[in-house]
């Protein structure tokens, strides 16, 4: 298995470029579909966090960025790659609008910083940390699209997914400390 992951197949940067993109926003678009609807909240509990993420951090902060606008862009479009199956424009003035645009932000802040952290407990921390930018900036669109009081978007919108989240950032850490070396040779 090592040999096989160490052997090159495409050896144009651009190529595997393009194609680093293309997986991340299939992976976040299949991970939409790990969904756990909350009764007490607007926004369900979905893998995708994970793996925006794994994007930022193994991508870099332009390619992972690019490639979350590019989710986005592709969603308002009508491709159906949002959570549950959504799309097109009113999907972002719906209640999970926000977070939608806090995966962009945070592939941009955790891909600038993922590389020159080596310590895992700190890996785990940053991650965690981009999940809180995931989480602010959607509460923030919770109080403002639902007109609710910022303590009310974060009972909503925050609260119910810190410990799920934290777990999410544990695993894609875990992850990326596997994969960071070989995709920093092939990105």
């Amino acid at each position: 298995m090592e040999a096989i992951l160490q052997r090159e197949i495409i050896s144009n940067k651009v190529i595997t470029r393009i194609f680093g993109l293309l997986i991340s926003i299939i992976l976040i678009t299949l991970s939409g579909f790990v969904r756990l609807p909350l009764p007490f909240t607007p926004v369900p509990l979905t893998l995708q966090t994970m793996f925006v993420l794994l994007t930022g951090s193994l991508l870099g902060s332009g390619l992972g960025g690019l490639s979350l606008l590019s989710f986005m862009l592709l969603g308002v479009s009508g491709l159906s790659v949002f959570s549950a199956t959504g799309s097109g424009l009113l999907y972002l003035c719906g209640p999970t609008g926000g977070y939608i645009f806090g995966f962009i932000l945070a592939a941009f802040f955790i891909g600038k910083f993922a590389g020159a952290v080596r310590n895992k407990t700190l890996t785990v921390l940053l991650f965690y940390g981009a999940d809180l930018i995931i989480l602010a900036t959607g509460a923030l669109w919770l109080k403002i699209s639902l007109r609710m009081s910022l303590g009310q978007a974060f009972l909503l919108g925050v609260a119910p997914f810190l410990g799920g989240d934290l777990l999410k950032a544990f695993l894609a850490a875990a992850i990326y400390h596997k994969l960071k070396a070989r995709a920093k040779e092939i990105f």
